[in-house]
């Protein structure tokens, strides 16, 4: 590349060098500039330096002097502060569904977000390997088949499986065709919300999705009778389909905040007697959901509808024969 060519790069190269390597407590000199610009073959002088500085500022770039031993000219404003980096960083290292390697990558590039020094001390912070992560990539490819053809209106077919005990892949019979109609982050996983061939109105795990692609027929989605996604995963435990019911429930007073958290903060909770309070709500009543309740052992149960209450005590009484 030409000399004059590598010149119209500068302003671009400064604009980068300032976002990574600059902040209040990494800040770079005039000579710092001419150093890291001429390791990527662009000359320039101390001068010119301060005028595209001056270029930069007009642009609207927040890139401010520290006066003094030390001092230098830094980045003051990004559009990420460190706090909300941290969160998004927070936020890959428990996603289950991000591999490990990915995670890594992904962290690689928030620190970028956050300038050179900021950016060290994520780094120092991130533990990655302890957490329980994806098998495999495949999901990113997945979760991108589906975000199109959703744009598109079109239906997709695709294969199910579970995994294995040697971590093999067990496909269910024949493709699946449905109707996407949004994906839903539930309990650390991704799900696919669609209208089945098969099931109707049902969700699958997008991880356990395989072989996705467009059919190029147009989706067959009744949006009124499409589920609130916003409570949706409030209801379906775990994700786990099972038959919609009103259930009431009684809790002690001390798990209050244990059902708004499941629930929702708008959710109503009855005072019953001076101990305990009950809360109803239409369930998917599931292995999951009665699972969910046992653990809160004698300051949770079921009181309505009886049916929901025997298999409570079906599962209770099948765990302790386990151990008779």
């Amino acid at each position: 590349m030409a000399k004059t060519e590598k010149q119209k790069l500068k302003l671009l190269v400064l604009r980068d060098l300032f976002y990574e390597r600059s902040d209040e407590n990494a800040p770079l000199t005039a000579q710092d500039l001419v150093d890291l610009l001429a390791m990527q073959g662009i000359p320039s002088e101390r001068k010119s330096i301060y005028n595209d500085i001056t270029c930069l500022q007009e642009y609207g770039m927040a890139i401010e002097l520290m006066r003094g031993r030390g001092g230098g000219y830094y980045l003051a404003k990004r559009d990420f502060e460190l706090p909300e980096v941290k969160l998004l960083v927070d936020a890959v290292q428990s996603s289950r569904f991000l591999t490990q390697k990915k995670s890594l990558e992904l962290i690689g590039k928030l620190e970028k977000l956050a300038g050179r020094s900021a950016g060290g001390t994520l780094q120092r912070n991130v533990v990655v390997s302890g957490r329980v992560k994806n098998m495999d990539e495949s999901i990113y490819y997945a979760v991108d088949a589906i975000h199109d053809a959703i744009s598109k209106n079109s239906q997709i077919r695709f294969r199910y499986f579970e995994w294995g005990v040697n971590r093999e892949r067990i496909y269910r019979d024949g493709e699946y065709t449905a109707s996407p109609y949004a994906l839903v982050w539930d309990n650390e996983f991704y799900y696919l919300v669609a209208n089945s061939a098969r099931h109707g109105l049902t969700h699958y795990r997008v991880d356990h999705m395989s072989d996705i692609r467009q059919t190029g027929e147009p989706r067959w989605i009744e949006k009124d009778k499409m589920p609130d996604l916003s409570v949706y995963g409030k209801n379906v435990f775990s994700m786990y389909s099972g038959e919609a019911v009103q259930v009431k429930m009684q809790f002690a007073n001390s798990l209050a905040g244990v059902v708004l958290d499941r629930f929702g903060r708008d959710a109503i909770l009855v005072p019953e007697g001076e101990n305990t309070f009950t809360y109803t709500a239409t369930i998917a009543v599931s292995p999951t959901f009665l699972g969910w309740l046992t653990q809160f052992g004698a300051k949770a149960k079921v009181v309505y509808p009886e049916s929901v209450a025997e298999a409570h005590k079906k599962l209770l009484q099948q765990t302790l024969a386990q151990y008779m």
